[in-house]
């Protein structure tokens, strides 16, 4: 049997380069469960992958994809039967294991969980990886005790996939949302979203740096790391949190201890990764009933593997807004 997949080799003068080829079943790495991929979805991970950046992949040649919905094709695994549709996300599926963007994979059984009922698995896709991690941040919110009474939350990154699905969870849950971002085209989609306020990112850096800001905003998810975390942990109201979940504009922390002493600020680190089974399925169902997947529909786009490459480059420019999802058969 054989499969189409996006194949990324690594030349001798360490050129990275990406093409749809057709495989050989026995070229799969090692699993217990092989599935037929129907879709798959595109992250900030996979544009790294894809074009040899930040040391994610050691291996090649390499299918990238961190994340992939479909139906079990084999099972060595009790828990899973022919014919059962399954999600994965994580477990540096990508990175380190053969990922989604092929029209099959071998994975742990463990690596897997079962498709809710009222998802198909392109909407499980539109979610993926970073509604995924989305959930899982305002679940940590709220457990720190953030409640819509609380105050404005601030999402940074907001145009992209973990934000603008963060921006739209945030809202059906009733809170009141700024949204940061560095391209105003998009002030009208996250303003459709449910951000009630859209901050432009170079106007945000350019306020005057305090040891101490005012406290405008009682939690933030921040998807993008580096000068902009240091800033908003100094504008955090009392008892507030910040839930970290990306590094795009950088992995460098300038900030100080004030936030967290004055004000008992909490920064809390969220991975999505290698998180267990039972904290997946619980994000998971949580999501079923709160993303409106209707009205994101204008925020995904549809592409066949051989676009990857380019969109790869796009996902790292930051020019992709919303999800980007992956037909493999396309």
């Amino acid at each position: 049997m054989s499969f189409r997949a996006l194949l990324t080799e690594k030349a001798e003068d360490g050129t990275v380069s990406s093409e749809v080829q057709t495989l050989e079943d026995s070229r799969l790495p090692e699993g217990d469960v092989t599935v037929d991929i129907e879709w798959a979805g595109l992250n900030y991970k996979d544009g790294l992958c894809l074009t040899g950046k930040g040391g994610l992949v050691r291996t090649y040649p390499h299918i990238a994809g961190v994340d992939f919905a479909g139906t079990v094709r084999e099972s060595d695994d009790f828990r899973y039967r022919i014919g059962d549709r399954v999600v994965l996300t994580g477990w540096r599926v990508g990175e380190t294991h053969w990922g989604g963007f092929a029209e099959r994979a071998r994975v742990k059984g463990d690596w897997l969980v079962p498709l809710p009922a009222n998802l198909t698995t392109r909407d499980a896709m539109v979610i993926g990886t970073a509604g995924l991690t989305a959930m899982l941040a305002i679940n940590r919110l709220e457990w720190a005790g953030l409640t819509p009474s609380s105050g404005e939350v601030l999402v940074t990154g907001a145009a992209g996939g973990v934000g603008s699905i963060a921006v739209s969870l945030l809202r059906r849950l009733g809170y009141g949302i700024a949204a940061l971002s560095g391209r105003p085209q998009h002030a009208d989609m996250l303003r459709a979203l449910g951000a009630g306020e859209v901050v432009d990112r170079a106007a945000f850096l350019a306020q005057p740096d305090k040891p101490l800001e005012s406290a405008r905003y009682a939690a933030a998810i921040d998807c993008v790391g580096g000068e902009i975390l240091g800033k908003l942990l100094r504008q955090i109201a009392y008892g507030g949190s910040v839930a970290s979940l990306g590094n795009a504009a950088g992995i460098d922390l300038k900030t100080n201890v004030l936030p967290f002493l004055l004000r008992g600020v909490n920064l809390l680190g969220i991975d999505s990764v290698m998180q267990p089974f039972d904290a997946r399925m619980a994000a998971w169902s949580r999501l079923t009933g709160l993303f409106d997947l209707a009205a994101y529909a204008d925020n995904v786009e549809a592409v066949g593997l051989a676009a990857l490459p380019d969109k790869a480059e796009q996902i790292l420019r930051g020019q992709i807004k919303g999800r980007v999802v992956v037909d493999p058969r396309a």
